[in-house]
């Protein structure tokens, strides 16, 4: 896989080919008594299916093309990418199946099973093997991988084209990190188009993969926990996607549970937005890392698909567990 940025007319294409489908979700000033830094956020919780995965499945399936999808689609995903290509697959009108771990969130598979997608439920590490692997043999279909397939990176970066339509030059853009796809996508439309901005990934102290991967210069185990950000954090950083995010990011903020809740009941009550773990998890990390040179930052509100009791638990101040 290639380590640069994504070619911006391949993003362009990918920005065309999604325009009548995904939402081209605002940037919103975000009001903070005694914070001098103007944070924006950019309301990916506001796509159809609550995530921006929709935009890099549908142009997954678009670049690859009818006839080659006769069989239908196979994704492997604890949620958010498994409704984006499920989403893409119905409109398209053919079949997918969804690979996911035991134990994924259930408001997660019963959206799943919503827009009419079949789910194989498989123990962990068979789960990510199928990433690593970038295949599931046992099912017919093209597979859609959800990070690193530079079709759903292309549809990605669509992201970043909008926030500089709407923001030319912010010092920096905070992205929540789990495989890398999201960030890596969004820092390919800066590299091209405003290389002054910087771009960082922000983990959750439970699977900051990395920020470690950063301290030791290449991919390595690190620790991890199960929590409420289950779209964000993992145990390593894929092999393959460690030569595009090295290059691309200007470096990891990690942030704790506590503050990832803190962030993201403070959406819901200054903003009136719904965001789940990983959706906060960029407000936390602009919050924890304020730095004078930073007057202009943007947050990516990645998604909102939260459990209710999750959410309530975060609004009572808590931090909910697993």
């Amino acid at each position: 896989m290639s380590s640069g940025p994504i070619a911006l007319d391949r993003i362009r294409s990918a920005a065309s080919e999604i325009e009548n489908q995904a939402v081209r979700t605002p940037l919103v000033l975000l009001e903070l008594d005694g914070v001098d830094t103007r944070i924006y956020l950019k309301l990916e919780n506001l796509q159809p299916i609550g995530s921006f995965k929709l935009r890099g499945a549908l142009n997954a399936l678009a670049e690859r093309g009818s006839k080659s999808l006769r069989d239908g689609v196979v994704t492997a995903s604890a949620g958010n990418m498994a409704q984006g290509v499920a989403w893409a697959a119905r409109r398209q009108h053919v079949p997918c199946t969804v690979v996911v771990p035991e134990g994924a969130p259930e408001t997660k598979r019963a959206a799943i099973v919503r827009l009419d997608a079949q789910i194989v439920e498989v123990p962990f590490e068979r789960w990510w093997r199928a990433i690593e692997e970038a295949r599931f043999d046992e099912l017919e279909g093209v597979f859609i991988h959800p990070v690193q397939d530079e079709s759903v990176i292309a549809g990605n970066a669509t992201i970043g084209l909008e926030i500089l339509e709407d923001l030319p030059e912010p010092d920096a853009i905070l992205v929540p990190y789990g495989g890398g796809g999201l960030a890596c996508g969004i820092a390919s439309a800066v590299r091209h188009l405003a290389d002054a901005t910087s771009v960082y990934a922000v983990e959750p102290a439970t699977g900051a993969a990395f920020a470690g991967a950063l301290e030791v210069g290449g991919p390595t185990e690190v620790e991890f926990e199960r929590s409420f950000v289950d779209g964000a954090g993992a145990r390593t950083v894929l092999p393959s996607m460690w030569p595009r995010a090295s290059s691309l990011l200007d470096g990891a903020i990690t942030v704790s549970l506590d503050q990832t809740a803190a962030a993201v009941r403070l959406l819901a009550e200054r903003a009136r937005v719904v965001a789940e773990g990983a959706g906060g998890l960029a407000l936390a990390g602009a919050l924890s890392e304020r730095r004078e040179t930073w007057k202009e930052v943007v947050v990516v509100v990645s998604g909102g698909n939260i459990d209710s009791a999750a959410f309530s638990e975060i609004l009572r101040g808590r931090v909910p567990a697993v």
